[in-house]
């Protein structure tokens, strides 16, 4: 199984987390950033 990114990501404290993932908006923009890092593309 793949090491998750988000978890796994060396030297980030809780405040440097909470900075970049802490509010709703800001960790839907990473998880999309992860899952399609060229934006969204219809496979049809």
């Amino acid at each position: 199984m793949a090491r998750n990114r988000v978890q796994f990501q060396k030297g980030l404290s809780m405040a440097q987390f909470m900075k970049r993932y802490g509010t709703e908006d800001q960790c839907h923009a990473a998880l999309v950033t992860m899952r399609w890092p060229d934006g969204f593309v219809c496979p049809d």
